[in-house]
């Protein structure tokens, strides 16, 4: 019986997990950027139609959500810009500034690198998806292919060496570069959003395999 009670528990968590998850994310989204853009915005104005509308639970809560819908347009509009070249430019004139500031360019800087190398538009940084035998022999590890190593690596090793970057589970934006030669790497066929996938849910959500012709080494 307790058995049966246990696996209808992982059950209801399995269902439960992602509503919970989402029902949190619009949760935070709301409170951290809902309420203050609300405080600062919306609610003066609504005083001058209705001043107990903005004091209300449900009033506050209903502004809160649509101030959280207009940032996430404005944000939206802001991607569609940046590709104009005037705006791109005022960004990277707004970068610039940011960068001088001491302390806050570091902040930014490091902030910006992370969201640049994950990001759809860059995710070409990660040319394939490999297996490599990481930390010893014996134990396999999925990584990225980058590139080829090169300079005083390569010459070295005296053999083709290939840069991997093995990310750790379940948080990929830390992780190992290791450099493998290159007749020491099995290189798969997932792609590199599915290979994220796999390492994020720490090996529970597993791609389906469609075999096709392997990944060649980048040049």
């Amino acid at each position: 019986m307790f058995r049966k009670l246990g696996n209808y528990f992982i059950a209801g968590v399995v269902l439960a997990l992602p509503i919970g998850v989402t029902i949190f994310v619009f949760a935070f989204l709301i409170r951290h950027i809902g309420t203050p853009v609300s405080d600062m915005l919306f609610a003066p104005v609504f005083k001058y139609f209705d001043a107990t509308l903005p004091e209300s639970a449900l009033g506050g809560a209903l502004l809160d959500a649509l101030a959280t819908v207009v940032v996430m347009i404005l944000v939206t509009i802001l991607g569609m810009v940046s590709n104009w070249f005037f705006a791109g430019w005022i960004i990277g004139a707004f970068e610039k500034a940011i960068n001088k500031i001491p302390g806050v360019g570091i902040v930014y800087r490091t902030v910006k690198q992370i969201v640049d190398t994950f990001s759809k538009q860059n995710r070409a940084i990660f040319q394939s998806v490999a297996l490599v035998e990481f930390p010893r022999k014996g134990m396999y590890a999925v990584g990225f292919i980058t590139s080829k190593a090169q300079g005083e690596v390569q010459e070295r090793t005296g053999d083709v060496v290939v840069n991997v970057f093995v990310p750790t589970t379940p948080n990929p934006t830390s992780g190992f570069l290791i450099m493998v030669p290159e007749n020491e790497i099995e290189y798969l066929d997932m792609s590199v959003g599915d290979a994220m996938k796999l390492i994020i849910s720490g090996g529970a959500v597993v791609p389906k395999h469609l075999p096709k012709q392997t990944a060649q080494a980048p040049k």
